[in-house]
């Protein structure tokens, strides 16, 4: 990770000792995280919202038992096991002293006079890929106009990249494209509230005529048309090239409803775009938000990157530019 590229990633401070928060939001904001607090009753509901997150800070006396973090830390990896758990101990920065159960639910441990170690944890496990800067912001210059061609004059604003371990769903309604070039393959989705795109159908707010007859189908074809203008996009911008001759392999993509979990048989951290859609004249409707995940489970090669611009030359040739 670079500080070019700007990319953050949410974890989740489940502290009590207020000393150490000084120390801890330092180590966050110097290492690319967003950290976030919740009360300790309320942890495992917000675990088992759709929040997107990196990883997990816990303190091993969170809670009001002494066991209170071990405890709890089960709890997590069994709701959200691909988490990774840094958990802040008093006298020891190591996990050795644990049962091999218990060290099995954390990735590291520390103290908060050793937290600066916990950088090359955040790196392995967090940051472990670098995305080219035009990438990043390409992506943006090609989303934002996408989405404001479906929605009428609505204002489109984007948040600092941001990347995930886990492997939740947001909303009911997610396209899901393939990537495919000689430097990368993966896939690319879209995910959005069904309740709050129809919202903005039937106050007509989008090209859907909201006199006439729809259900879900139509915002299905407007999620997959915001898709297709993207990924069309990106393929004539990024993707020209591909491997001609080699054999492609594929894994399994796993999809469970019920917990609105998809697994594409990779570790690797998913890079995220949150869009909210707004009306600028009304800032009392209700914005629509939509989650951009690009996942490169196949193959990543961002040495080979490379931007597929029009020359001067080629623009002169066609007609669309001529020497003054």
């Amino acid at each position: 990770m670079t500080e070019q590229t700007k990319i953050v990633s949410k974890v989740l401070v489940l502290d009590g000792d207020t000393a150490c928060f000084d120390s801890i939001k330092d180590f966050c904001d110097s290492n690319g995280l967003v950290g976030l607090k919740v009360q300790p009753d309320n942890v495992m509901s917000v675990l088992r919202s759709n929040l997107d997150l990196g990883a997990i800070l816990l303190s091993e006396t969170y809670s009001d038992s002494a066991h209170g973090g071990t405890v709890l830390a089960r709890k997590i990896h069994a709701v959200r096991p691909e988490l990774p758990i840094f958990l802040r101990r008093e006298a020891t920065d190591s996990l050795d002293d644990l049962s091999g159960r218990d060290r099995l639910l954390y990735s590291a441990a520390y103290t908060i006079g050793t937290i600066s170690k916990l950088q090359a944890v955040i790196e392995e496990f967090i940051f472990s890929r670098s995305y080219p800067n035009a990438l990043i912001r390409g992506i943006t210059e090609i989303a934002i106009p996408a989405l404001q061609s479906q929605f009428k004059s609505m204002q489109v604003e984007v948040e600092a990249p941001y990347l995930v371990r886990d492997r939740l769903i947001f909303g009911e309604i997610f396209t899901l494209i393939p990537l495919e070039s000689s430097w990368c393959r993966g896939y690319m989705m879209l995910q959005t509230e069904e309740e709050a795109m129809m919202h903005y159908v039937k106050a007509g707010r989008t090209f859907i005529n909201p006199e006439e007859s729809y259900d879900f189908r139509n915002l299905n074809g407007l999620l997959g048309e915001i898709t297709n203008l993207i990924w069309g996009a990106i393929k004539n911008r990024y993707l020209s090239s591909v491997r001609e001759g080699v054999y492609l392999s594929q894994v399994p993509i796993i999809i469970n409803n019920l917990h609105r979990y998809i697994s594409f048989g990779s570790d690797n951290p998913q890079l995220c775009f949150k869009y909210t859609v707004s009306d600028p004249n009304d800032p009392a409707f209700r914005p629509l938000v939509l989650q951009q995940k690009f996942v490169f489970n196949l193959s990543w090669s961002p040495e080979e990157f490379s931007e597929n611009l029009t020359s001067v030359d080629e623009l002169v040739s066609s007609g669309e530019l001529e020497f003054f």
